[in-house]
């Protein structure tokens, strides 16, 4: 089954579907003007201090974003960077730089789209993402069925219960000698109270828990940096140096580092899949550019900070050297042993970082398949769908591992090619409501400086 699954994850995840993810962020950066440089700044500004109280939606845009991050920072922070660097060098995170410097211009194209397109369902909650903007805006009844149908798949098989319920299982296993059984009983809990509460028990959650654990698991890192900073410039050369290696490039088709970089990426900050979307929707706005502009925060943060952080822990404490044997959580946990002064501390934190920012995963993603099933079959199939996802966060903790990652790729890719289809389609939509709202801004100003 092993061997099937990886054919099929390297057919769906080969140069056809990489080119595709990348040139989509090119494109939109290029139209946009790099508005994930210019704009970033506004992006946090919007973040910290939006007024959306008098807005239409569920949640704050805060609370959004953060429902974004819990789906999106989790294993593939701490267990996804460290397989990539395994299977593609320490330069396949240079790629997932890459990835997510372009993806920043993808997620701010969903999150303007969730909010244009969105509607609200028979309980006056909003129902937006992909299957809303491919059906309303570009017409295709069959995309958007497709799309909602990858997407519980990978709610149901991928990133939502096995990878995250699994890695939860061995974190507490190794780290705190907890049997498997006894984090299935506790794990079912804990998600079934959560996500039977819907959008606003999930923000909730997400908006405490994620900004603390980004505190807690960064400056863990930074203090693994600032006692090894005279190694950090040797790493980022190697980094920079073994990304653009022939085997790199070349190997295996369009390259280790390349292939390992971006699709950990992608799995990482999602920027293409047309998650995020789903959870910017809910978010309380009238602006669909504003909105996209605090999702696009979502993918820096998720990689260039976090992703980063880890990256360079294992290179600079060369956790993964082939000859330890290294990989996944393992690979990290060594790395943090290894940089923190005291050992013991740097277990806790991998292990502890991996527990919150899998769960945080759980629930957002059990979100991101009610809205897909919500579109597909009504509002009477969200309560079988939710038992259905809680069974297999029950019985994540007794599956394989390689197995699952491998099927996550595979609806991953699945899932991000209708959405992909999606935005090049409605990209004038995007570039006409962007150049309006900052046309709007500079009439503004002009206006206040008169007035002044």
């Amino acid at each position: 089954m092993a061997k099937i699954l990886t054919t099929i994850n390297d057919y769906i995840w080969g140069a056809p579907l990489i080119i595709f993810l990348l040139a989509t962020g090119i494109y939109l950066s290029v139209r946009l003007h790099f508005l994930q440089f210019s704009k970033l700044k506004l992006a946090f500004h919007l973040v910290l201090h939006s007024n959306d109280s008098e807005s239409e939606g569920d949640v704050s845009g805060f609370q959004a974003l953060c429902t974004a991050l819990s789906s999106t920072i989790g294993t593939g922070n701490i267990v996804g960077v460290a397989t990539a660097i395994a299977a593609g060098g320490p330069g396949a995170l240079f790629w997932m730089w890459v990835s997510a410097f372009f993806g920043m211009a993808t997620k701010y194209s969903e999150g303007l789209l969730a909010i244009k397109y969105r509607v609200k369902d028979e309980n006056g909650q909003m129902a937006g993402g992909p299957m809303y903007y491919l059906q309303n805006g570009l017409g295709s009844r069959v995309l958007a069925r497709l799309f909602a149908i990858f997407g519980m798949l990978v709610a149901l098989l991928g990133i939502g219960t096995f990878t995250q319920v699994k890695s939860i299982a061995s974190a507490l296993t190794l780290g705190f000698s907890v049997p498997a059984w006894v984090t299935a009983i506790g794990l079912t809990a804990v998600v079934a109270f959560v996500t039977l509460g819907g959008i606003s028990r999930i923000a909730a959650v997400a908006e405490k828990v994620i900004p603390f654990m980004c505190v807690f698991y960064i400056g863990g890192v930074i203090l693994i940096l600032a006692t090894h900073i005279s190694a950090l410039p040797a790493a980022l050369g190697l980094i920079l140096k073994t990304a653009f290696t022939p085997d790199a490039i070349f190997g295996g088709g369009l390259g280790a580092a390349i292939q390992k970089g971006i699709s950990r990426g992608i799995f990482s900050n999602e920027s293409g899949l047309g998650s995020a979307p789903i959870a910017a929707a809910a978010a309380r706005t009238d602006s669909c550019v504003e909105q996209g502009l605090i999702s696009m925060t979502g993918t820096f943060i998720d990689t260039i900070l976090v992703c980063t952080m880890t990256g360079l822990a294992i290179v600079i404490t060369q956790a993964e050297l082939p000859s330890l044997g290294l990989k996944g959580a393992a690979m990290t946990t060594y790395a943090f042993k290894q940089g923190m002064p005291v050992p013991l501390i740097g277990k806790y934190i991998v292990n502890i970082g991996l527990i919150f920012f899998a769960f945080t995963t759980i629930i957002g993603w059990n979100y991101y398949g009610e809205r897909c099933v919500y579109y597909l079959k009504g509002i009477r199939a969200i309560r079988p769908y939710k038992i259905i996802f809680i069974i297999f966060v029950a019985i994540g903790p007794f599956l394989s591992i390689d197995s699952i990652f491998i099927l996550a790729d595979i609806v991953n890719g699945l899932m991000a090619v209708p959405n992909l289809i999606g935005l090049w389609g409605l990209h004038k939509v995007v570039l006409d409501e962007t150049r309006m709202y900052f046309k709007g801004k500079k009439v503004s100003f002009q206006n206040e400086r008169k007035a002044i």
